[in-house]
């Protein structure tokens, strides 16, 4: 009888030490920082079960007992739960947080920042080189974008809001251009609903043109707003808004400076020689600048002019823009005044 309860003792201290020691490696399994000399990333494919991804974990050598970790998985009831997608792998974390993540689908999140004032063809250019993004399944221009977003009969000018854009790795290119497109028509419409009485455009198009000039013509948040003045006071006296931007956008890509000969050449884009708006934006406005078109500041100037610094002198008469432009634009010299806005 003593022998048998020495037995039994024996065998309880055995089982207890196993149990221990099996603790002690699922904690260090689960539980441990990895040790890693860098982040690391790991992609789940769509269809990969649990299983295959721990035998991944395995083969990058952070686990020693894929089946240890599997049952890890059964237990707390993700087995057959981690989530595709693109994973970051830091210094430290674990394999049970990092399960945990694969569960709650925390993916690396990428962006496109797409500034205000860039082209419809820039906004193309950078989705289509973004390396994480899905490509288009066939060859794109604008109009095949318009076409594709149900508006073939919209230039495609003007209709991305600038902002940063944030989606997983492998999301379709054309997701990220709908998104945008979508953004611009809400961003407009909370414009043109809230325009000040009055407004001399006569459709939310003509407002977005009017932004897209806005938009081109100061960097400065604190001018738009008479920026936009200027010109609701030039349409609404039938004077021309004569201003590059617009002609500049006529041009070929890059042009930053124009001749005379090109202030003259008659063309739908050219506000020196047609009154009114172009027939279409020249850029893509931002939130601010379809504010300021829908809401131009309560001004008599007619005329501004660039300090060469980013900001502008605003005038109300004809030989005020012209004292301005000598100074600013001519060093002084009144002999080189040749007219213009």
């Amino acid at each position: 009888m003593r022998w048998l309860s020495l037995s039994l003792l024996l065998l309880a201290i055995v089982a207890a030490v196993l149990v221990a020691h099996g603790l002690s490696v699922y904690h260090a399994e689960v539980e441990e920082p990895l040790i890693l000399e860098r982040t690391e990333i790991m992609v789940v494919q769509p269809g990969q079960g649990s299983r295959q991804i721990i035998e991944a974990f395995a083969e990058r050598g952070w686990v020693r007992y894929p089946r240890l970790v599997e049952a890890h998985t059964r237990y707390h009831g993700i087995a057959g739960r981690l989530q595709a997608g693109e994973y970051e792998v830091p210094p430290g974390i674990s394999i049970s947080a990092l399960l945990d993540n694969m569960y709650r689908g925390v993916v690396i999140r990428h962006r496109l920042t797409v500034p205000e004032g860039w082209t419809a063809l820039q906004f193309l250019s950078a989705v289509e080189a973004h390396p994480q993004l899905r490509p288009f399944e066939e060859p794109t221009d604008l109009e095949t974008l318009m076409t594709r977003l149900g508006h073939e009969d919209l230039h495609p000018e003007g209709w991305f809001l600038p902002d940063t854009y944030v989606f997983h790795r492998d999301t379709p290119a054309m997701q990220v251009v709908r998104i945008a497109h979508e953004a611009m028509v809400q961003a407009l419409d909370e414009a043109w609903e809230s325009r000040i009485e009055d407004h001399p455009v006569a459709s939310p198009y003509e407002l977005l043109i009017l932004a897209s000039i806005v938009e081109k013509e100061t960097g400065q948040a604190e001018e738009r707003g008479l920026v936009a003045g200027v010109f609701v006071n030039r349409l609404r006296k039938g004077m021309r808004l004569q201003t590059d931007p617009t002609l500049l956008y006529a041009q070929e890509p890059g042009t930053t400076r124009l001749t005379r000969a090109e202030l003259r050449r008659d063309h739908p884009y050219n506000t020196y020689t047609r009154a009114g708006l172009p027939p279409t934006p020249i850029a893509l406005p931002g939130r601010a600048s379809l504010m300021a078109a829908a809401h131009p500041a309560d001004t008599d100037a007619l005329f501004f002019v660039s300090r060469n610094d980013g900001t502008h002198v605003f005038s109300k008469t004809y030989a005020e823009h012209r004292a301005a432009v000598i100074l600013h634009q001519l060093g002084g010299d009144a002999s080189r005044y040749g007219g213009g806005r």
